[in-house]
């Protein structure tokens, strides 16, 4: 099995984002990655002396940036009056990621349709080639992350894209919860296309309708919506990923990147955190 490297979303720590940095250290993590759409870290608030200083806190550290997160929220690149101001700010975490010498950057597009023909898929597709293009030509990869919609289907769709500056962000745990589909067959699936992933676990308890989960986060509330009796995060281990089969899966196809923790929720995140990474390094050995 190739030696993953393990990291950690520092965001999750809830800390301060130096705070984080160190703590992703403490925990054993080989790397972390960053959310840089807002606050303390927002691309357009960070002057050359802010990203300098950051770059130097995560060499002393002795740790490497895996990728650092553009995820702008909302429907994605669904609604075409949201993608101007959209595609000059992911462009712009491009050059930030190509500062920092890290060539992924992590983002939700929005669910894709199955519709190759809706004007929803048009847009998408619009839009990743454009950003897919221009991340190319940095050497950087706009990751799409599991989950919203089938494994195939955003295969299919990065078919239609054909381009090396966009892949997949790998997160078994979004595709357990909200489309009841094997990350093992995901990864099979997606093989080519997979330069990050993200380390997190999940349960689903009901069928749910991607569209309607999505819409709800992408819209800021989840009324009539009741997350909890639909899916739940857990940590690590404690879910119904399979991370015997989904590791040798990963590295069956010759994935040797991150395996990054991300914890959404729970009362003790750093707890969490730590188990996550004891029980990754378990696993690879």
């Amino acid at each position: 099995m190739p030696r993953f490297s393990i990291g950690v979303m520092v965001d999750s720590f809830r800390l301060p984002i130096p705070d984080a940095v160190r703590k992703a250290r403490e925990v054993g993590a080989d790397g972390i990655q960053v959310y840089v759409v807002d606050g303390d870290m927002n691309v357009d608030n960070l002057d050359a002396k802010a990203r300098r200083a950051f770059r130097a806190l995560v060499d002393e550290c002795g740790l490497d940036i895996s990728a650092v997160c553009g995820d702008l929220g909302g429907h994605g690149f669904q609604i075409p009056a949201e993608n101007e101001w959209k595609i000059r700010k992911s462009k712009a975490i491009v050059d930030l990621a190509r500062e920092w010498d890290c060539d992924v950057v992590t983002t939700h597009i929005g669910v894709v349709p199955e519709d190759k023909s809706s004007d929803v898929y048009q847009n998408q597709l619009k839009v990743c080639r454009e950003l897919g293009a221009y991340a190319e030509k940095k050497g950087v990869t706009f990751a799409i992350e599991t989950g919203p919609e089938t494994a195939v289907c955003l295969g299919n769709f990065l078919d239609h894209v054909g381009s090396s500056g966009v892949g997949v962000n790998m997160d078994p745990a979004n595709l357990v919860m909200v489309q009841n589909e094997d990350p093992v067959a995901a990864v099979y699936a997606l093989k080519k296309y997979i330069v990050h992933t993200h380390a997190k676990d999940g349960v689903q308890y009901r069928p749910c309708d991607p569209v309607q989960v999505y819409a709800s986060f992408a819209e800021g509330g989840i009324e009539g919506l009741n997350i909890g009796e639909l899916f739940n995060e857990l940590p690590l281990g404690e879910g119904k990923v399979d991370w015997d089969r989904y590791l040798a899966a990963l590295s069956e196809i010759g994935y040797a990147g991150y395996l990054t923790v991300e914890r959404e929720v729970g009362a003790n995140p750093e707890a969490d955190i730590r188990a996550a990474v004891e029980f990754l390094k378990g696993k690879i050995g």
